[in-house]
């Protein structure tokens, strides 16, 4: 055999060698199969639902703090017209300066980034660790002048990025 062929022979193997060494070392780091599964979660800790919703999936209740009078009526219909689940509307109690504050718990969290992106990134939120449901209530402020347009929600929806867990919350995403 001559010393080519050799040669041929040892760089192919080793180029073999080298890659069962990276699909070896890709299938140990493989965080895939554990991100569905929230698989490393602290026991006790919510599952925090971060698949991104699309409208018609998103439970939604329209709370008024401001003191215009039909207000969350009127922004129930336009979340509506935008083929949001509308649940309830009311009066909220304690009157807000901010545009909105969004409401949610752990399986509401995919929900509210969408929300999010409605409000141009300015609505504030509260999270609620304890909260079982799927809803999120928007309580509008005095400072909310109206929705952003698709374009701009799907530019914000961009800018924001894939939704994230709470600190003290496992995510889980459905596939």
């Amino acid at each position: 055999m001559s010393f080519a062929r050799v040669r041929a022979l040892v760089v192919v193997g080793l180029l073999a060698v080298l890659a069962l060494v990276f699909v070896v070392v890709a299938l140990v780091r493989d965080t895939q199969s554990e991100a569905g599964l929230a698989g490393g979660c602290p026991e006790g800790w919510p599952i925090a639902d971060v698949t991104l919703r699309e409208s018609k999936d998103v439970k939604i209740n329209v709370l008024n703090g401001t003191e215009q009078a039909g207000l969350a009526k009127t922004v129930a219909d336009d979340f509506r017209n935008r083929k949001f689940q509308v649940k309830k509307t009311a009066d909220e109690k304690k009157k807000i300066d901010d545009i909105a504050v969004l409401r949610y718990g752990p399986k509401g969290v995919g929900s509210a980034h969408l929300l999010r992106a409605y409000f141009l990134d300015e609505a504030g939120y509260e999270y609620d660790a304890k909260r079982t449901d799927d809803v999120v209530d928007v309580v509008l402020g005095s400072g909310f002048q109206q929705l952003a347009t698709t374009t701009e929600v799907n530019q914000s929806l961009a800018d924001l990025g894939p939704p994230q867990a709470h600190p003290g919350s496992c995510p889980k995403r459905e596939d």
